[in-house]
């Protein structure tokens, strides 16, 4: 359908009534539509494949040459964010192992694309049979036939957060450049269900986040937090919460003043994860709380230059980093998939009641924290590499 309404959209009438295709019009357009699979501008990232697929994949483009790749880290990345690494996630078992195809030769990169895979092992796609003509509450199932016609229905297909894989293994790359400028991207599960860390980032000490299976810096609160998702499961259920993000090292001068600010190119980027249903950054919702005098971050000067005292900006001001951290929170739902009875309807309309199987987590955070490390190292990425073009 939507490739009908592009063509029209392409077409304009001579004199004599022939009808002549806008070639322009309709490759651009179609361009458009076809790159939904892409993130970035300069440092780009295109990933494929599904849940149970063969694997998942990807293809960077416009990542410098000659940086010396550690693969260590970005295998610690994905062991953060592959599923069956604790009692309180899916016990789905995957070695989720790295192979790239191109771009890197004797672990550097050469400049020119890399692609890579991590090959499925594990999948269990007829725990999905029950599930092919029907629609979950709250999935993509429904709305995947309405704009493709099809969809895979094993483990969610595209729109399973085990494409997230991908984005993980380009912003583990892309947090080894920014540290080459003195940048460092981390993020730490704040909040499961009705249970809050009620400190700031600054009270804590974030070289602890991965000392607990839950991903929280602070132990007292992280074992309440282990408690209410093992409460959910037991339950049969799901819990949300919400996910901190902090990057610290970023210079001034990283954004662009109007359509692609800094702030809302991170929100873009976040509210692309699966289950995340909203972003704040600096003082947030919160800060409508405050008076103008009291939000305000006034200037000082200091031994190091200018800085702020106050950061409600979340160190971003005309969508253009100012020097401070930058701190944002991100929303997560409770998972869609409940291993207990729901009302739903089939592709015939008729009313049923499902009982999924499967192995799906009661809580997405612990190991959503990595993905959200690696979409905010990909946004800053792009801005540094932005940034040096502007300089030019």
């Amino acid at each position: 359908m939507a490739r009908n309404l592009n063509e029209e959209k392409g077409k304009r009438t001579s004199q004599n009534g022939e009808v002549i295709l806008n070639v322009s019009l309709i490759w651009e357009t179609r361009f458009f539509i076809y790159t939904m699979n892409t993130f970035g501008r300069i440092f780009r990232l295109t990933s494929f494949g599904e849940s149970h697929g063969r694997g998942i994949g990807g293809i960077i483009d416009g990542c410098p040459a000659g940086l010396e790749l550690n693969i260590e880290l970005i295998q610690q990345d994905l062991a953060r964010r592959k599923p069956g690494q604790s009692k309180i996630t899916t016990q789905r078992k995957e070695p989720d192992q790295l192979e790239f195809l191109s771009g890197v030769f004797e672990g550097k990169t050469q400049g020119t694309p890399i692609a890579f895979a991590i090959w499925n092992k594990d999948q269990h796609s007829t725990d999905y049979n029950d599930l092919k003509d029907i629609y979950r509450p709250s999935h993509a199932d429904y709305t995947y036939i309405q704009k493709y016609g099809t969809r895979d229905h094993r483990g969610g297909g595209r729109s399973s957060a085990r494409e997230t894989i991908a984005r993980v293994v380009a912003g583990a790359i892309a947090k080894q450049i920014l540290a080459k400028e003195g940048v460092t991207v981390n993020a730490f599960v704040s909040r499961v269900g009705e249970i809050s860390l009620d400190k700031s980032y600054l009270q804590l000490d974030l070289l602890k986040t991965e000392d607990n299976i839950v991903r929280c810096p602070d132990a007292e609160t992280a074992e309440k937090m282990i408690s209410r998702i093992e409460a959910a499961a037991k339950d049969k259920d799901t819990v949300g919460g919400v996910i901190t993000g902090v990057a610290k090292g970023v210079p001034a001068g990283w954004g662009e003043p109007v359509f692609n600010k800094l702030h809302a190119d991170l929100g873009f980027a976040m509210l692309g994860i699966n289950a995340v249903k909203g972003f704040e950054y600096g003082s947030g919702f919160d800060g409508t709380k405050l008076s103008g005098s009291q939000h305000n971050d006034v200037f000082v000067r200091t031994d190091e230059g200018v800085r702020t005292k106050t950061n409600n900006s979340g160190g971003i001001q005309g969508g253009i980093s100012n020097g401070e951290d930058i701190y944002f929170n991100v929303a997560f739902k409770p998972i869609a998939t409940l291993l207990k009875e729901q009302n739903t309807i089939d592709k015939n309309n008729n009313e049923i009641k499902i009982n999924p199987k499967g192995r799906h987590d009661p809580c997405v955070l612990p190991r959503a924290v990595p993905i959200v490390e690696a979409m905010a190292a990909l946004v800053l990425v792009d801005h540094y590499l932005l940034s040096k073009l502007n300089s030019i």
